[in-house]
């Protein structure tokens, strides 16, 4: 009787253990059933995957950031400006950003990078007339996207703008009538920004003061939960604000008659999560309460800031 011969696999490596022969088809990798193909425009990856496109767009986004970062405008499309300005350490929010791009807006962006062409940082009047201008450039519905100082400015920039249809604040100052950013820093105990704050005179008329964070403390009070790495080279990045934007008192705040939505970062350690909620509460925002997070968490968890800035936006569609 004649022996049959065994079957075998010629075209694996001798240290292929036997229980990846029968995904020997696949050269990438041989315990998957399904070849690892990234995610391409085409291809029906996660983050590749194409929605079809709606009848109308929604919302533009426009983010306005403080002495961390700049805005972003996105024509139809959702943006999360925060990924704009830190490159290497941003890649997470940046991931975030391509998710938005490919399946959630059709059209082109134009955006404001680097801080050349970012908000001055001079002071809240004039950065909200700053942005002010932006809004009146950008036809259609728009949301407004604040983190931290920026959310002063969208509080006031706002102001007398029919389009904008929503508010967004992520770990920001909401400010009412009257009240400054300073003053909010310390409403609630639990903030480490005054004694990491460095000032530094500038010459201008009638004299003006920066305000940096140490960069010896900055992790501590503005990135705790990134990496050391991450938070060193975002310590070099940082912009300078005027101390007297900071100072100055808000205008009539936006809140009061555009729906919003806040995230609370729950340690934060520059603006008390106390205070955050404070405000979010009376400004009757939509709430999500991040437990874990810093104040930067648009870097630290960008999926939850991204849900809310869509939740935004579909809102007012």
């Amino acid at each position: 009787m004649r022996s049959r011969r065994p079957r075998t696999a010629p075209d694996l490596p001798a240290a292929l253990p036997r229980e990846g022969l029968r995904h020997a088809r696949n050269p990438v990798s041989p315990t998957a059933r399904k070849p690892l193909v990234p995610p391409t425009r085409g291809h029906p990856g996660r983050l590749g995957r194409r929605r079809p496109d709606r009848a109308g767009r929604l919302p533009s986004v426009l983010g306005i950031l403080g002495p961390l970062g700049t805005g972003s405008i996105g024509g139809g499309r959702a943006v999360p400006a925060h990924a704009q300005a830190h490159r290497r350490p941003g890649t997470r929010c940046l991931r975030r950003l391509v998710r938005l791009e490919r399946g959630r807006r059709p059209a082109p962006a134009r955006r404001l990078s680097g801080h050349r062409r970012g908000q001055p940082l001079r002071g809240l009047d004039s950065d909200a007339t700053y942005v002010s201008s932006l809004l009146d450039s950008i036809p259609g519905p728009v949301v407004l996207v604040g983190h931290s100082y920026g959310g002063e400015v969208i509080t006031n920039a706002a102001v007398g703008h029919a389009n904008v249809k929503a508010l967004v604040y992520v770990a920001a100052f909401a400010p009412d009538q009257g009240e400054s950013g300073l003053a909010l820093v310390g409403l609630n105990p639990g903030s480490q920004l005054g004694e990491a704050l460095v000032v530094r005179p500038y010459a201008v008329a009638g004299g003006g003061a920066d305000g940096y964070v140490d960069p010896a403390k900055f992790r501590t009070v503005m990135a705790a939960d990134l990496r050391g790495s991450e938070a060193e080279l975002l310590a070099a990045q940082q912009r300078p604000v005027d101390l007297a934007a900071l100072q100055a008192p808000s205008g009539v705040p936006a809140w009061k008659t555009i729906p919003s939505w806040y995230l609370v970062a729950g340690a934060d350690r520059a603006i008390p999560a106390a205070t955050e909620k404070f405000m979010a509460r009376r400004a009757g925002a939509h709430t999500v309460v991040v437990d874990d997070a810093s104040h930067l968490v648009m870097l630290s968890h960008p999926g939850r800031v991204e849900n809310l800035i869509v939740q935004a936006a579909k809102a007012t569609d």
